[in-house]
């Protein structure tokens, strides 16, 4: 089996790659009225276990390294947030991730660093206002920022 990540340190050199269009060096997102992006920030009932980096509606997402789709991974349950309920669990480099609110160009499979992940779901549809967004998440919650 694969190392747990808790293993991993940053000197292991896991990067992630540009992740959105726009955003070439995976700036995280800031504060605005529905709250804040980095990892640990108080969330309704719950604490945000990854970051959000920031990504327009509609923008290009991309493979950060060279990954294996596992399958789709959904961050809602609420039938009222479905235009964004959508995104990936993939590996790399050693690191099994999530990313929320994309639609998928498939949902396993490989794709090569670089190539295109899926587009960023109507974010704004959902939380007007917002900075739209792409959520990732590490697959054990530990904080992925060191890898950005």
């Amino acid at each position: 089996g694969l190392p747990a990540l808790s293993m991993l340190g940053v000197c292991d050199g896991v990067t992630f790659g540009q992740l959105c269009s726009g955003n070439p060096t995976n700036r995280i997102r800031g504060s605005d009225k529905w709250g804040v992006g980095h990892h640990g920030a108080r969330r309704t009932g719950h604490t945000h276990n990854g970051v959000d980096i920031v990504c327009q509606d509609g923008a290009t997402v991309y493979a950060p390294f060279d990954l294996t789709i596992e399958r789709r991974a959904r961050p809602y349950t609420d039938p009222k947030k479905a235009a964004i309920n959508n995104g990936i669990l993939a590996r790399g480099q050693g690191v099994c991730f999530k990313l929320f609110y994309v639609a998928p160009v498939k949902v396993s499979g490989s794709v090569a660093a670089g190539q295109r992940l899926g587009v960023l779901l109507p974010m704004q549809q959902v939380y007007p206002g917002i900075t739209s967004h792409l959520h990732l998440e590490l697959c054990d919650q530990s904080d992925p920022t060191p890898y950005l």
